[in-house]
């Protein structure tokens, strides 16, 4: 993706599609709606397998797209160093791309599964504004990308495919109703995408209730598929709030 040098300057990107923001009525695009690319790219940490995480080579049986709604996660994290970008930077998100989970067939996940070299910062620019961190893009490629058969660009640029196809329903109007659950919102998820059911995703929130992510559940051939029974998520009946960034 091309920068601006002169005098440093950063490169804007417009992203018309929400630019009045979550307000919009009706079925829409809520990834980005300003997104500036800063000149100067971080270099990366090291992301490798521990104690906690360890190395685990297993077939795969399909895939979890993970989406990640920014209100949300900027409202706790938006102090720390490495949520500058996401959160601090003049910069505005809906959903944003947390990554795709290659699954096991049954329980158990393929994680770390060959050695992971340092992502380029040209490849992490590309995607900063899906996936607004540069250490979380570095920690997606070792963690998850490495168990499948592609380079780091190609399982980059899919990701961001897959979570670009995404639509999402009028989030304003939903975070404004008092008995929302988490069925509620799968179901509107579910409307706003052809092809998919309530059944194929799971809702994640916080101890509060407050909606974090949405973990959409997809076959072999990254087409959408009923999320198996053991994965997380919350109940149906589960209530939840949407923060939408002011109290």
């Amino acid at each position: 993706m091309p920068h601006r040098t002169k005098g440093g300057m950063m490169m804007r990107i417009g992203i018309a599609l929400m630019a009045a923001g979550v307000a919009l009525p009706g079925m829409a695009h809520a990834q980005a709606y300003q997104c500036v690319i800063p000149h100067t790219i971080p270099t990366p940490r090291p992301e490798l397998p521990s104690s906690s995480e360890p190395k685990r080579v297993l077939p795969i049986g399909g895939y979890t797209l993970a989406v990640r709604w920014a209100p949300q996660y900027c409202h706790v994290n938006g102090r720390r160093a490495d949520a500058k970008f996401e959160c601090a930077s003049g910069n505005r998100f809906g959903f944003t791309l947390h990554g795709l989970w290659p699954d096991g067939v049954g329980k158990t996940w393929p994680q770390y599964c060959r050695a992971a070299t340092l992502l380029p910062k040209p490849v992490i620019a590309q995607h900063l504004c899906a996936n607004p961190s540069v250490q979380l893009t570095q920690h997606e490629w070792a963690k998850h990308g490495t168990c499948t058969r592609d380079s780091p660009p190609r399982f980059l640029a899919r990701s961001r495919a897959l979570y670009a196809r995404l639509r999402y329903p009028a989030m304003d109007a939903l975070s404004r109703r008092k008995m929302l659950t988490a069925g509620d919102f799968a179901a509107a998820m579910a409307r706003a995408n052809p092809g998919m059911k309530a059944n194929m995703m799971r809702i994640t929130a916080d101890r509060r209730g407050w909606l974090e992510e949405v973990w959409v559940c997809l076959d072999k051939t990254y087409r959408y598929r009923r999320c198996p029974s053991f994965q997380g998520g919350l109940k149906a009946n589960a209530r939840i709030r949407i923060w939408r960034g002011v109290r």
